[in-house]
């Protein structure tokens, strides 16, 4: 697969925000009329100062922040708002009022007076706050008891999620990253967005990034490039060890992708680094490697050239270790249980720039398939193709995975007529709208008739949970569908849970129980990475009325309510208007739900 230079890189300037939707909306609630506010924690670069900035865009409120040079100062947090001589009493009355909301940023830098005004506010209850709290470092006791003593709910903010990532990287650079690309700069940064933001800067400087010729995905490969600003970002971590410490940290830098024995290291000193935080043990394996994945770049990059050439190992020592990674996948496949498993080895050829056989590479496809994540599993189909252009396994991947996206023909360009595989076949006329085609052409996997809505076709073919979603769906036994669709989501086949909760909504006698259904499929439809398969295709358009199914299509074709008020000849609030209407029905919270919820193009409906 060759690759191209010269795709866009990110400008210089805030980030956009995205995603975080349903965070967005629970500090929104929080601030409502008759609520008391929020406490919102995590580590430092998480995106909570952000997240506060967005929810409460357009809202009147006053706003305070702790500040390392203050801590010593009282009400300094406060200063703006208050006269310059008050107690604690006087400065609670001044700040309490039911209409008013209050916004406190870095509050685990606040003073102890300030600290304790927030606290009181809490108590008294009239006024409206949102605190933020980088729970990493020592919060005033005052502060913790918000949550402790149970005065404000808290809203911990997890990492940003490897989807919402990728849809970051692409507002940032204004263009799409390669999957496994995405994944190695979300893996890199462990959801620190600020560092993020400066990896990818770091990368940009090193010139233009490839693009991928099938697709026009802007792709990044090679070293990491260790700026002085990642330096510092790791020096409070990896500074100031002993030799000791140290050389141990320098020889598993070295090591990577290859996890040492425990054996082979002092067990004293991966206790102290254990401890830290630097090293993760993997009692199963008894193996040991560097806990942030950024350490291993900036220590090789740190060391000298003798150093290097004593720790590096010699090359091409990783072929054993990519079998026995490939055979793991290969045994939980299966056993029918994809979950996440970690891959380092792959991973860390594919990020270098180094070929993966073919035959590794497709069982990894066919792994990030089963979890529908089919951009992903182009991905490596296409790593293999590298190795192989001709391999037909690796062909047949990436058909499946273009077909089960809607897209009749494979992103290599190759049509269904140059792959001969019965499951490919299958889906690429399903792609085309022919289910009769691809029912016809189901053969082997018997679980194909059942994703396309004919159970009958698999009676006796399968066990385990394919047995039991096949058997729900024969009896249109919508709970059941449901309790299927939720084992499948728990053994990792989030395309298969979101066609099983698909199904479920099109039978359920409950109205409630169909809405919950519909959500469901189209939460996890959204993690699938683009998949457009007929159990998918219009969920509930049924439901909503002809103007509404009308808007929501074009919305869904990415008009925006500007274009298509002109299409329409109405105004842009009068879309809007039936946009959301048409949310609440669907189940779906904004346009990125639509795609799965609008019927595919000569497609009817699988149930």
């Amino acid at each position: 697969m060759p690759l191209e230079r010269g795709a866009r890189t990110p400008a210089a300037g805030t980030w956009p925000f995205t995603g975080r939707a349903d965070e967005l909306e629970l500090v929104r609630r929080s601030v409502t009329a008759g609520r008391p506010g929020t406490v919102i924690t995590g580590p430092a670069g998480r995106g909570k100062t952000r997240l506060v900035t967005e929810a409460l865009r357009g809202t009147d409120h006053v706003r305070a922040a702790g500040t390392p040079e203050s801590r010593h100062l009282p009400f300094a947090a406060f200063a703006h708002l208050l006269p310059e001589s008050v107690t604690l009493h006087r400065a609670v009355q001044l700040l309490s009022g039911v209409r008013l909301l209050v916004v406190v940023d870095d509050a685990h830098l606040l003073d102890d007076a300030s600290a304790a005004l927030v606290h009181q506010l809490a108590v008294h209850g009239r006024t409206r706050l949102v605190v933020v709290v980088t729970d990493t470092a020592a919060a005033p006791e005052a502060v913790s008891r918000l949550w402790t003593g149970e005065l404000l709910p808290r809203l911990i903010l997890e990492p940003l999620p490897r989807e919402e990532t990728a849809d970051l990287l692409t507002a940032a650079v204004g263009a799409t990253p390669e999957p496994l690309t995405a994944g190695r700069l979300h893996r890199l940064c462990r959801g620190d967005l600020r560092l993020l933001r400066e990896l990818l800067g770091a990368v940009r400087e090193r010139g233009p990034f490839g693009t991928v010729p099938e697709t026009g995905e802007w792709i990044w490969r090679g070293p990491v490039p260790v700026t002085a600003t990642l330096r510092e970002r790791t020096a409070p971590a990896l500074g100031r060890r002993t030799p000791e410490e140290r050389e141990t940290l320098e020889r598993l830098a070295f090591a990577e992708p290859l996890a040492p024995a425990l054996d082979d290291l002092d067990l004293d000193v991966l206790e102290r680094l254990e401890t830290e935080g630097l090293v993760e043990v993997d009692d199963e394996h008894g193996t040991v490697r560097l806990a942030h994945p950024l350490h291993g770049p900036v220590l090789r990059a740190a060391a000298g050239r003798l150093r290097a050439r004593r720790l590096t190992r010699a090359p091409g020592g990783c072929g054993r270790a990519l079998e026995a990674e490939t055979a793991a996948l290969a045994r939980r496949v299966e056993r029918a249980d994809v979950r996440h498993a970690a891959a380092p080895v792959g991973e860390w050829l594919v990020a270098e720039g180094a070929r993966v056989p073919a035959g590794d590479a497709a069982v990894r496809a066919r792994f990030a398939r089963l979890r529908g994540r089919l951009r992903e599993a182009a991905a490596w189909a296409r790593e293999g193709l590298r190795s192989s252009p001709g391999d037909p396994v690796c062909r047949t991947e990436l058909a499946l995975a273009a077909a089960q996206s809607g897209r009749a023909v494979s992103d290599d360009g190759a049509t269904d007529g140059g792959v001969t595989d019965g499951g490919a076949a299958v889906w690429l006329a399903a792609a085309r709208g022919d289910l009769d085609a691809a029912l016809a052409a189901v053969a082997d996997d018997a679980y194909d008739a059942v994703r396309l809505g004919v159970p009958q076709r698999a009676a006796g073919r399968l066990t385990g949970v394919f047995a039991a979603h096949a058997d729900a769906l024969a009896r249109r036994d919508g709970p059941a569908l449901d309790r299927a669709a939720g084992e499948l989501e728990r053994r990792g086949f989030l395309l298969f849970a979101a066609e099983a909760h698909a199904q479920a909504a099109r039978v359920h006698r409950d109205p409630s129980a169909a809405r919950t259904a519909r959500t469901r499929a189209v939460a996890l439809a959204r993690r699938c990475q683009g998949a457009r398969t007929p159990a998918l295709s219009g969920l509930v358009l049924g439901e909503l009325t002809a103007r509404q199914r009308q808007i929501v299509t074009l919305a869904a074709a990415g008009l925006s309510n500007r274009q298509i008020a002109e299409r329409l000849t109405l105004s842009v609030r009068t879309v809007g208007n039936h946009l959301y209407s048409a949310y609440a029905r669907l189940g779906g919270g904004d346009r990125g739900a639509l795609p799965w919820l609008v019927e595919l193009p000569g497609a009817r409906a699988a149930a």
